[in-house]
């Protein structure tokens, strides 16, 4: 695993994508954009992973869903924050009605950005609506809190997204500065 880091977003993206390939995830559907930056880095760096790059997160979505399928394996997704995850949504669906195990993760703005009207926020609370088996945010990433914090919330999340049912979770992972 990376143990070092530029700053503390990327250490954080960094345990995120460890702790998933720790676990046999593999496979990231990544959508470009500058708020996932940490998330996406730490995929794209990792020596285990096979990324796909697909700037339409509709299109994404859909290679997720159709490896999850092929594979019974969790592809992951990574977008940035506003109505980019949006997009996921019919994939999401088919993910949830299928009982296809799926992992999403949504960059966000940090709460001081949220209600006041910043560009690219979006509620993403519940995002997917009862089509997910589980969603969970993140705090902001923070030196103060124990990594464990980090990588329990991963775990639960695989653990959700394979037990029976099988279905898609979410995860949303604000960011403050993620291009520091």
């Amino acid at each position: 695993m990376e143990t070092t880091a530029a700053n503390i977003n990327q250490l954080w993206a960094n345990l995120i994508i460890e702790e998933l390939t720790r676990h046999g995830v593999t496979e990231f559907c990544l959508s470009p954009g500058s708020r996932s930056t940490p998330l996406a880095v730490a995929a794209a760096r990792h020596a285990q992973t096979a990324c796909y790059v697909h700037f339409d997160e509709r299109g994404a979505a859909f290679r997720a869903l159709g490896y999850a399928k092929a594979t019974g394996k969790p592809a992951v997704l990574i977008c940035t924050s506003g109505t980019a995850g949006a997009n996921y949504y019919p994939a999401v669906i088919e993910a949830w009605h299928s009982r296809t195990p799926m992992l999403i993760l949504t960059a966000n703005r940090p709460p001081e950005l949220w209600d006041c009207g910043a560009n690219q926020t979006i509620d993403q609370t519940h995002l997917f609506g009862r089509f997910t088996r589980w969603f969970q945010r993140l705090s902001c990433p923070s030196v103060e809190i124990d990594p464990a914090y980090v990588l329990s919330t991963v775990d639960q999340a695989l653990m959700l997204a394979l037990s029976t049912p099988a279905g898609p979770v979410h995860i949303d992972c604000p960011f403050r500065e993620p291009l520091a």
